[in-house]
This record gives C-alpha cells, sequence and structure tokens, in this order.
C-alpha cells in the first residue's frame, strides 16, 4: 500500500513487451570479465565426471523407454490411432534426444570433464548417432563464440545488410510468407547448414561441414574431419542396414521423425537466441569480445529449459564462460545479473509467438542516424 492508500499497478503485458523490445546498450560496458567471473561461486567451474555422465544416462533410459513404448503400444495401434500416437512419439522422443544433443554440445565446450579425451570421445559418439560431424561442428562452433556478433566473422545466423538481402524477400515478408520461411528453416536449415553453410558466414570456396579440405578448417584441424565425417556414414549404413531389415517405415517412424525434431529445436534454440529486436551487431570498427558475448538474450521455454539442460535461458552466461557445465548455469546467471545490469537481456515471450515476431520485424540490419557507425541494428522496412 503506497501513499495515500493507493496500490502501485502491477506491469501489464504491454509493457513487459515494450521492456523486452528496449534495445541493450552498445557502448563498452562498465565492467571486466574478470569482474563477473568474480561474482559467480568458484564451484561453479568445477567439472565432474560422474556428474555429467549421470545426464547422459537420465536422457539415454528416458529415450530407451520411449522407444520401449512406442514398440510396444504405438506400433499395434490401428488407424487413425497410430497417426495420431506417433507424432507425439516423435515431438517427445525429438525434445529428449536434443537434450542428448545439448551433453556433445558441452563435451565441445570441454565442459563435460577435465578430459579432453573424455569429451571428446562421448561427444564424437553423441553427435554421430544425431548425424551431425563432431569435430566439424566444434570448431566452427567455437568460432562462432570467439566472434558473436560480428557481422564480418561470425559463423551462424549472420545477418545480412538491406543491401545483400534478395528480391523476394518482400513477396515472403507477410504472414503465409513468413510461415513458409519458417517451416523450411526448422525442417531443412540444420542440414543446409551442415552441408552447404546455409545462414553461416561468407567463405570464398564451397564451405562444408563434411569437407576436410574446405575453407572453414584450418591446415592442422582438417585431418580431424575425416574421423565424424566417418562416425556419421557408419550411422547411416547402420540406418540402411535397419531400413532392409526392417523396413524403410520403420526408421522413418522410430528414427527420423525425432531427428527432424532435433534439427528443429536446434536451428530455433540458435535462432532466437542471437536474433531479437533489442540485440545490437557490430563491424570490426566497433566489435570487442565482452560486447559480442552479450549480443545474446536468453528465453524460456518453460518445462523445456530443463529437459534442453537449461541451454536456452542460461545462454548469456555460456557464452561468457562456455567451459561452465550446464548444470551450474542456473546459478550463475543470478549471480552475474546484479553485475550486467541493463547488459543483461531475457525475453520471457511465449517461444513460438517470438518466433514470428522475429520473423518480421529482423529483416536485416542497418546503422541508426545518430549512432555509431559500426553499431548496427534489426529492421523490417524493405
Amino acid at each position: 500500500m503506497g501513499a495515500g492508500g493507493r496500490m502501485s499497478a502491477p506491469p501489464t503485458r504491454k509493457n513487459a513487451e515494450i521492456d523486452n523490445l528496449k534495445r541493450v546498450p552498445y557502448s563498452k560496458p562498465p565492467f571486466t570479465l574478470g569482474q563477473i567471473k568474480k561474482a559467480i561461486p568458484p564451484h561453479c567451474f568445477q567439472r565432474s565426471v560422474i556428474h555429467s555422465f549421470s545426464y547422459v544416462f537420465y536422457d539415454l533410459t528416458i529415450a530407451f523407454l520411449l522407444y520401449y513404448i512406442a514398440s510396444n503400444y504405438i506400433q499395434p495401434l490401428s488407424q487413425p490411432f497410430s497417426f495420431l500416437a506417433w507424432p507425439v512419439y516423435w515431438f517427445v522422443q525429438g525434445c529428449v534426444l536434443t537434450g542428448v544433443w545439448v551433453i556433445a554440445h558441452e563435451c565441445g565446450h570441454h565442459a563435460f570433464s577435465d578430459y579432453q579425451w573424455l569429451d571428446d570421445t562421448v561427444g564424437l559418439i553423441l553427435h554421430s548417432a544425431l548425424l551431425v560431424p563432431y569435430f566439424s561442428w566444434k570448431y566452427s562452433h567455437r568460432r562462432h563464440h570467439s566472434n558473436t556478433g560480428s557481422i564480418e566473422r561470425d559463423e551462424v545466423f549472420v545477418p545480412k545488410q538491406k543491401s545483400a538481402i534478395g528480391w523476394y524477400s518482400k513477396y515472403l515478408n507477410n504472414p503465409p510468407g513468413r510461415f513458409l520461411t519458417l517451416t523450411i528453416q526448422l525442417t531443412l536449415g540444420w542440414p543446409l547448414y551442415l552441408a552447404f553453410n546455409v545462414s553461416g558466414r561468407h567463405y570464398e570456396g564451397f564451405a562444408c561441414h563434411y569437407h576436410p579440405y574446405g575453407p572453414i578448417f584450418s591446415d592442422r584441424e582438417r585431418l580431424q574431419i575425416f574421423l565424424p565425417d566417418a562416425g556419421v556414414l557408419a550411422v547411416v549404413y547402420g540406418l540402411y542396414r535397419l531400413a532392409v531389415a526392417k523396413g524403410l517405415a520403420w526408421v522413418v517412424c522410430y528414427y527420423g521423425g525425432p531427428l527432424v525434431v532435433v534439427n528443429g529445436f536446434l536451428v530455433l534454440i540458435t535462432y532466437l537466441q542471437h536474433t531479437h529486436p533489442s540485440l545490437p551487431h557490430y563491424d570490426s570498427s566497433e566489435w570487442d569480445w565482452l560486447r559480442g558475448a552479450l549480443a545474446t538474450v536468453d528465453r524460456d521455454y518453460g518445462i523445456l529449459n530443463k529437459v534442453f539442460h537449461n541451454i536456452t535461458d542460461t545462454h548469456v552466461a555460456h557464452h561468457l564462460f562456455s567451459t561452465m557445465p550446464h548444470y551450474h548455469a542456473m546459478e550463475a546467471t543470478k549471480a552475474i545479473k546484479p553485475i550486467l545490469g541493463d547488459y543483461y537481456q531475457i525475453d520471457r515471450t511465449p517461444v513460438f509467438k517470438a518466433m514470428f515476431r522475429e520473423a518480421k520485424e529482423c529483416i536485416y540490419i542497418e546503422r541508426d542516424e545518430g549512432d555509431r557507425k559500426g553499431v548496427f541494428w534489426y529492421n523490417n522496412k524493405l
């Protein structure tokens, strides 16, 4: 109760949305990375083999349990009940396997254990099972973390300037066009990125995560690219043998459907973490590592935050300290918020609403009049 007996009005949904879209500061922060790190309890940086493996075993147990339910209870269903049950299985299993993908992602950041060989072994096995070339992704993803927010050197979801967008963009800038664009992006975006570097940084020559001698990789990295290629080929061959033995429909129902969901979530999570009307991008005249790392946003996926091991709602902390295990990231995020202040961004807009909003608002980047020349913001006026 305030003065005069009046209560202050709670923030409205409209005000909350305005706050979500408020631009984050783009000047150099008044704090250093060292000061941020000091705010985090030291144990948050400790990696435990047992703790990390517990998540592997938990996720795989749930995945095998879902497979058991599908093979014993969904497979025998008659139509049309099976048509209703299979998509439910695909979605739930896809969510669980996205969690498995995230653990392999931890391995790529050396956040799984203190042993690099163990991290790479676990990451290679888990990512290969999901048709991801582990070392290829690891090296390009590491450069993404080294260059986040740079319009010249970032690796993924690099926004285009207005002069570079396609002629067809104005025809897709409507609800049906955005639905079509997002559908293609969520279903085909991940394999197209791996195979053809779609939405990735511009390279001279053919950029492909499966090509050891492509421009993505340095000379010292090339030999390791053959290993994940072999891993993916081994899984593809295993799927071929399963298709011969059990039929293509069996492989599609038990593996293909969930994999499409995994790939869709990978694209959606990454897209929404790095695409937001409030986030700046920088050219080489303004970019520095700390401001780039802060040009990301945490999102709220509800119960899926836990299923995805909080990669969704602790992304800012992850970009600041990528070797920190995911099971400490929530505690670390709470610790750094007071230090970051307005530089910390979280948007709790429902994910699918945010997806369509960002597709509408974030078409290209350009400089604002009066702002620094090297700072770019999203715009949608075609």
